[in-house]
């Protein structure tokens, strides 16, 4: 019996604040399906945080001439800003700090002291120039799986590990003239091949129907030998790796997957009044957590497959993800957000230009789901104005005639508040769920209302189901359903015999 759903998105690289990228993607979702499924009486905590341990960081920081630890104090001050900015309510956000990293050598030790990890011999680029040994983001190279260039670790475009040792003409990212050379170092790995037919029985079992591309990424993966996976790097930074086979070594940032989602669980449980007695208590399988993951597409690899290898590696100790709902890149005028190259634009500027809601729809709508999808200014009036606020306002003006006055509502209504009700959930189920499809429904119950030729007689069932729709859309028009007064809370069945007709507010197009 399921007593909590665990919402969980994988924490952003603190190197920057977050772009629409983020908020489009995995964000925005993990925060509509919260609100939606408290709406409908479930318990859920949602966390998130921010990740300090990327190279990422590293490389970032020695571009604009400041301190990691400096960088990932602005960053993360600023993702928190902009989450709340655009109304993402995060019940636990992960940091920099001591409790954290306690999880994530706990989680890791299990593995190592259970004799799950094996000490191998692996290829990494080498700088003699520098005396370095390169991962992540101090390396780029073509993926020899789908041949995209990018950094090593995944492969952004397929999805596939890539590690640094098999990259197709590597060079170094801060670097690029240097003469790497393929030096073998022994790091400790779990042999991901040791959990391939697990892996296949729990996607097969599962029940989760993944979105296309990663049904694809996981297919193509399972269908061959799996790498084996780097706890350790033989770098500096991030975490020290405690085993005494690879003294000098670091905690690859991308094993840190599951004993983060443990710990973003706990603090978010924590953070909604919840007491535990041990950190990873909400894992376990007798809690009864089910753990639903908002992700990009280039996070399948490292949660659900290395992660949920890590998990089966301990058998019965943790439950299983219930389910990851991915999303593609968000683009800008066509091309990748890019904070690199200042190909961008910031979440918090969003927030600046427009009404939260109408910004939280324009993404809703415009949500990278199944493909990439593309943000410019120039279409958020005509998205947002033709099938959010020009509707809404006329519908809010129409209503307006009969504010204070008790209006009977019919049975017609009631049964058509249901379908609006039941369209709503179609959108907002973890089965099928699509942002959307939700911004859709929600532009085409507007567009019914608009057209709606109100008499007397039936004003009551027009301002019945025009609250209906917004109890509905309740959660990405947060702050008009607020204005509103609406009761968010959803049931089964309508039951209003009679309405008090609100002062319904408006929504405006700049940001007051």
């Amino acid at each position: 019996m399921t007593k909590r759903v665990a919402v969980i998105s994988p924490a952003p690289t603190a190197n920057g604040d977050l772009h629409l990228g983020h908020l489009a993607g995995p964000f925005l979702a993990a925060d509509v399906f919260t609100r939606h499924q408290r709406a409908a009486g479930r318990e859920v905590v949602f966390g998130t945080g921010a990740q300090d341990t990327s190279t990422f960081v590293s490389t970032t920081a020695r571009r604009l001439g400041v301190t990691p630890e400096a960088l990932v104090a602005d960053s993360t001050a600023k993702i928190e800003s902009t989450l709340a900015a655009m109304g993402i309510a995060v019940d636990g956000f992960t940091r920099d700090e001591e409790r954290f990293t306690k999880q994530v050598l706990n989680f890791l030790s299990l593995l190592h002291d259970a004799g799950k990890l094996v000490v191998r011999p692996t290829l990494f680029p080498y700088s003699p120039g520098t005396g370095a040994y390169l991962v992540d983001g101090f390396v780029a190279g073509g993926c020899p799986n789908c041949l995209a260039d990018g950094c090593a670790g995944i492969c952004e475009s397929c999805g596939h590990p890539l590690a640094a040792g098999d990259l197709i003409s590597p060079r170094s990212t801060e670097n690029p003239d240097d003469d790497l050379e393929l030096r073998e170092v022994p790091i400790l790995v779990l042999p991901l091949e040791d959990y391939r037919e697990q892996l296949r029985e729990y996607f097969a079992s599962s029940g989760a129907a993944l979105r296309p591309h990663m049904a694809q990424a996981v297919r193509e993966m399972l269908a061959r030998p799996l790498p084996d996976f780097p706890l350790t790097y033989p770098v500096g930074g991030g975490i020290p790796a405690p085993f005494a086979e690879v003294p000098g070594q670091s905690i690859n940032p991308n094993a840190e997957t599951m004993a983060w989602s443990i710990y973003t669980t706990v603090l978010a449980a924590e953070g909604r009044g919840e007491v535990v007695m041990a950190d990873d208590q909400l894992w376990w399988p007798e809690s009864g957590t089910e753990v639903v993951y908002f992700l990009g597409f280039d996070n399948t690899f490292p949660f659900a497959i290395a992660g949920a290898a890590m998990l089966l590696a301990l058998h019965d100790r943790y439950a299983l993800p219930t389910r990851f709902v991915t999303n593609e890149f968000y683009e800008l005028d066509h091309r990748k957000f890019s904070t690199s190259r200042g190909h961008l634009v910031w979440g918090q500027e969003l927030a600046d230009r427009l009404p939260r809601d109408v910004g939280r729809y324009h993404l809703a709508a415009t949500s990278p789901e199944n493909q990439r999808s593309n943000f410019g200014w120039s279409a958020v009036a005509a998205v947002t104005g033709a099938r959010l606020v020009e509707p809404w306002n006329r519908v809010a003006a129409r209503a307006g005639r009969w504010t204070g006055q008790t209006l009977p509502v019919s049975a017609a209504s009631r049964a058509a508040a249901d379908r609006i009700t039941e369209r709503f959930a179609a959108a907002f189920s973890l089965d099928d769920f699509s942002l959307g499809r939700a911004a859709e429904t929600l532009a085409e119950q507007l567009g019914r209302l608009d057209r709606w030729e109100v008499t007397d007689d039936r004003a009551g069932d027009f301002v019945h189901q025009a609250l209906t729709v917004l109890r509905n859309a309740a959660p990405i028009l947060i702050d008009l359903a607020e204005r509103a007064g609406v009761n968010t809370r959803l049931t089964a069945s309508d039951s209003t015999t009679s309405i008090i007709v609100p002062d319904l507010p408006r929504l405006g197009t700049e940001a007051v």
